[in-house]
C-alpha cells in the first residue's frame, strides 16, 4: 500500500480543486510544510508579493505598492522590495468537527506593510476583513463559520537602526469553512486578497479600499 491510498479520496479530490486555481501573475506562489497537529490531512502555500523592479511595465500603482517601486528604482542591483506575504493552509478532518461546521477547513494569513500614520485609522481592521469576505463573494466561494483578527503592528527602530522610519504592518488570520471539497475559488480569492494588501490594482468590483494617504 502506498502513501496515496491511504489519503481520503474527499482530500485528493480538493488537492486537485487547488491545482485549477487562476491566481494573478504578481503573486509567487509555491508549497510550503503544512502544520501537522492541526487536522490529520493538510496541505499549506505561500505566498508572497514583490515590488516590479526597475523598467518592468506595470499598471498604476497605489498605496505601499507605489512607494516601495519608487524606492526600488535606484539601480539594477537593487533588491525586490516585499510588498506583502501569506499563508493559505487546507485542513480536512474525515471525521469532521464540530468547531468546523464541517470536513474541511481552510486557515490564512496575510501581512502587508502600510505608511506610520495610517495606524490611527480605525476602521483598519474592518476594511482588511471587508477584502476578505467580499473577495469571497466576489469568486462566488460558499463558506460558513467564518472567523479571524485583524491587528495592527508597529515597528519602532533604536540605537544604530536609529535612522530607520517606523513601520505599521496590518495582518489578518482568518479561517473559515468552505461548503464542498472544491476549493478552486477559495484560492482565487485568497490570492487577489493578498495582492489587494500589496496595493495592487485593479481592486475587483465591490472591494473597499483603505483610505487615502497623505504625503508631505
Amino acid at each position: 500500500m502506498n502513501a496515496l491510498d491511504q489519503v481520503p479520496p474527499e482530500f485528493l479530490h480538493a488537492l486537485g480543486t487547488l491545482r485549477k486555481a487562476q491566481c494573478r501573475r504578481e503573486l509567487r506562489l509555491a508549497e510550503i510544510p503544512a502544520p501537522a497537529r492541526l487536522a490529520p490531512f493538510a496541505v499549506a502555500l505561500g505566498a508572497e508579493v514583490m515590488a516590479p523592479g526597475a523598467g518592468t511595465p506595470t499598471t498604476p500603482l497605489h498605496g505601499p505598492a507605489a512607494m516601495a517601486l519608487a524606492a526600488a528604482t535606484g539601480t539594477a542591483d537593487d533588491s525586490e522590495t516585499e510588498l506583502a506575504t501569506g499563508r493559505f493552509i487546507l485542513l480536512h478532518d474525515p471525521d469532521g468537527s464540530a468547531v468546523w461546521d464541517g470536513e474541511f477547513r481552510i486557515v490564512t494569513y496575510i501581512r502587508a506593510e502600510l505608511e506610520p500614520e495610517m495606524g490611527n485609522d480605525e476602521m483598519l481592521g474592518t476594511v482588511a476583513w471587508t477584502w476578505l469576505v467580499e473577495a469571497l463573494e466576489n469568486h462566488k466561494a460558499p463558506y460558513r463559520a467564518a472567523g479571524g483578527t485583524a491587528t495592527r503592528v508597529l515597528s519602532e527602530s533604536f540605537g544604530t537602526l536609529a535612522g530607520r522610519p517606523g513601520s505599521i504592518d496590518i495582518e489578518l488570520r482568518a479561517s473559515w469553512t468552505p461548503a464542498s471539497p472544491d476549493v478552486t475559488a477559495h484560492l482565487e480569492a485568497w490570492s487577489d486578497m493578498v495582492c489587494t494588501f500589496a496595493g495592487l490594482p485593479p481592486l475587483p468590483d465591490g472591494v473597499t479600499p483603505l483610505p487615502q494617504r497623505r504625503r508631505n
